[in-house]
């Protein structure tokens, strides 16, 4: 691999980590600009944690080789420690202590005299919504709240690169949307952050690339639009007026629509079906418009219409497959 270039937060040339038999990493190259949230989905097992504790410096490599910000993982260990921090799957907090004595202890760690580490402790806490409960012990925190303190652990010294490692899973809602505005000012502030994600609409919020990878390796890689494009054009939402009728817009929506899948949503009155282009040139608007007339013919009422691009979920399902080696690369599927 040559010298990183100096637009370049991660460069990565056939990184390879096996534990047995096993891949857990199969030869990923990637490079990953400075200055953006880069999404890394996959499955359960997909290798994403290991990818990341490999670029972190926590793993060693067993092939291929791995630069962030030009400092090699393995013989430049130290100068990437530096500018890096990591908020893996489950929180680094000392229970026992309080949201601000975990805050303080932490800053004493990096170097903070005791008035500095206490000043930044209370600035953190403010920031991330927490300072009515910084005397609390971190035990009676709940999952949001700890959530919140370990990311603002994790940029006490406000690293260049940040990785985070499935920041969401098992958050509510409205604790999911507050670590995504804290993910965006984290952001805007000028740190790269690379964030593996199961949660779709995730990546689909905050990431403006996105690698998807499964059983250890990168099967599509690009902008959301990017990979939304090539699992076909876009797809139909409608609801129905009467809920009894949704078998029949069932098959009329397969017929119209050359057999593309169509999806029963939880809502017992909305369908979706993926529309692309049809046998004979038609565009997906001009199919969508003849799944229309044929419904009003059948006599089936649709009260809502929307024709937009395929979801994350519909990409992540149509890339990944049934397992390895059943997914198209962008360039493939676009072909």
């Amino acid at each position: 691999m040559t010298a990183g270039s100096s637009a370049a937060a991660i460069e990565t040339e056939g990184l390879v980590k096996t534990y047995g038999d096993k891949r857990a990493v199969d030869g990923i190259d990637l490079v990953i600009p400075q200055g953006m949230v880069y999404g890394v989905l996959g499955p359960n097992g997909a290798g994403k944690t290991t990818f990341v504790k490999m670029l972190a410096t926590l793993l060693r490599p067993d092939g291929g080789q791995a630069r962030v910000f030009g400092r090699d993982v393995v013989r430049e260990a130290d100068e990437v420690r530096a500018r890096v921090s990591l908020t893996g799957q489950y929180a680094s907090l000392d229970e026992d202590l309080t949201g601000a004595e975990n805050l303080v202890l932490l800053g004493r760690l990096l170097g903070h005299g005791k008035s500095a580490a206490r000043g930044r402790a209370a600035q953190m806490l403010e920031a991330f919504v927490l300072t009515e409960a910084a005397d609390r012990q971190v035990k009676t925190y709940s999952g949001g709240m700890r959530r919140r303190l370990d990311i603002a652990a994790s940029i006490l010294n406000t690293p260049d690169l940040l990785f985070l490692d499935e920041p969401t899973t098992g958050l509510d809602p409205r604790s999911r949307n507050q670590v995504w505005e804290i993910v965006r000012a984290i952001v805007g502030q000028g740190t790269t952050v690379l964030l593996t994600t199961q949660y779709l609409d995730e990546a689909d919020q905050l990431a403006s690339r996105i690698a998807v990878i499964d059983s250890g390796k990168v099967i599509a890689e690009g902008t959301k639009g990017e990979l939304k494009a090539s699992v076909g054009a876009g797809s139909v939402h409608l609801r129905l007026r009467d809920a009894t009728r949704r078998p029949d817009a069932e098959r009329v929506l397969a017929l119209c629509l050359d057999g593309m899948p169509v999806q029963l949503d939880p809502d017992p009155f909305a369908l979706t079906a993926r529309v692309g282009a049809g046998a004979d040139g038609s565009g997906a608007a001009e199919l969508a418009s003849r799944a229309l007339a044929e419904l009003a013919r059948a006599h089936i009422a649709v009260d809502t219409f929307s024709l937009g691009q395929p979801s994350l979920d519909e990409v992540f399902l149509a890339l990944t497959g049934d397992g390895a080696g059943s997914g198209r690369t962008v360039q493939e599927a676009m072909a």
